[in-house]
This record gives C-alpha cells, sequence and structure tokens, in this order.
C-alpha cells in the first residue's frame, strides 16, 4: 500500500518520521485524520514524539526491528519512551550525530557514514545485531537520506556507482533499483518512508516514481 502525503504542505516527509515495521515516530502536531493514512498505509503504530525538542525525527532516529539508535544529545528520557515500544536503544556520541541521515539500516546490516568513529560503530552494531559497513551513495557519505531499504528491497539515489550497488546488495541482501522522489528529487529518505508493508510518499511524488518505489520495494502483485 502506497500513499502520497504532506506535512503542513511540505513533501519532505521522511526528515519529519521514522518507521520500521511496527511502529512509525512522527513529528507532534499533524492531524489526526493524517495520522491515520500513516498508520493504515504503513500498518503500524503512530507515535508522535520530539527528539531534544526537535520535531526531525527522521534524521535523528535510525532503526530496524532490533534497535533504534540516537545521538547522544537525545536524553534519557526520550531513549526510555522509544525503548518501550520494544526496541533496544542505542546512544551515540559523534561528530556525525544526525544519525537518521548518516545511516542506512535494514535487519541484515548498516551502512554508515564513512567517518563514523571505531566507537560508534561498535554501539550500532550492539544497538541492531547486524554487521556495519563505512561507505557512500553516488558518493555521498549521508547515506541515510541517499537511499530508503526495508527487508525486501532498496531504492537509490541515482547517482550510485556500480561499486556501491554491490556493496549495498552485500549488506542488505536486497536488490537495488534506482529511483527519485517529489518530481525528480535524488535524494530518497528526504521523499519516502517505507516498511516491507507500504510506504508514504512526498506529495510531490510522480506516477513513474511511484511505480518505480513499488518495484523496488517489493509491492507489485
Amino acid at each position: 500500500m502506497m500513499k502520497r502525503v504532506d506535512f503542513h504542505e511540505n513533501p519532505n516527509i521522511g526528515v519529519y518520521c521514522r518507521t520500521n515495521d511496527s511502529v512509525l515516530f512522527l513529528q507532534k502536531h499533524l492531524s489526526n485524520k493524517l495520522k491515520k493514512t500513516i498508520a493504515d498505509t504503513l500498518d503500524v503504530k503512530v507515535v508522535e514524539t520530539s527528539i531534544a525538542d526537535a520535531n526531525i525525527i527522521g534524521s535523528l532516529l535510525v532503526m530496524n526491528s532490533t534497535g533504534a539508535l540516537l545521538p547522544d544529545f537525545a536524553d534519557l528520557a526520550t531513549a526510555s519512551f522509544i525503548e518501550k515500544h520494544g526496541l533496544h536503544v542505542g546512544r551515540i556520541a559523534d561528530i556525525i550525530n544526525a544519525v537518521g541521515n548518516d545511516i542506512l539500516v535494514n535487519d541484515h546490516g548498516a551502512l554508515v557514514h564513512p567517518d563514523m568513529t571505531a566507537a560508534s560503530m561498535k554501539i550500532i552494531e550492539e544497538t541492531f545485531d547486524i554487521p556495519v559497513t563505512k561507505g557512500t551513495i553516488a558518493g555521498l557519505p549521508t547515506v541515510g537520506m541517499a537511499a530508503v531499504v526495508t527487508n525486501n528491497g532498496c531504492l537509490s539515489h541515482p547517482k550510485i556507482t556500480d561499486a556501491e550497488k554491490a556493496v549495498l546488495e552485500d549488506v542488505f541482501d536486497v536488490e537495488v533499483m534506482i529511483g527519485t522522489v517529489n518530481h525528480g528529487f535524488p535524494m530518497i529518505g528526504s521523499g519516502l518512508v517505507a516498511n516491507t508493508k507500504g510506504a508514504i510518499i512526498g506529495n510531490q511524488t510522480t506516477g513513474i516514481e511511484m511505480g518505480r518505489i513499488e518495484e523496488a520495494l517489493g509491492f507489485l502483485e
């Protein structure tokens, strides 16, 4: 199931929420109708929150089925709140701290910003219980925004190299396809939020782009 949505007329929805197959953490102050649409489309529980008083949940949180990772400036109350939803929560103290922008993860592996410290990589590995690899997508270190991955597929920035694509397919154990969102924007993670059951997409995304998303993430019958 897929739906085009916006948050207060902003199509960059991936900046403001983060999901796995069970729960979606979402910025506050969206309409009940929109929250129900999101819950129905992704078949998840929708939970409103903020992180360090910010609404950019998608930039400051990353998770898979096992765990969730936050920057260390997110307080312990926030970590505890997220933990109550069945996730093992880790926090990293790193100059690379916008974890949602800088880490791409599913239940098979994680790809992280090339400048991530060894200490951070160890916490990431322990939090998600998966191997961690450094890398880029289309030469970009912000791998969490340059692609979206689930356990069924991956949609990537269109300028990914063959070598990078091979790394992603090895790390995530899925096929990688290329595409765009919101009428040609290549930073997939900014406009697409997906799990194995569905996807919400920025409302400027074209029908052709939606078809590509459906194919890449395994939603075609």
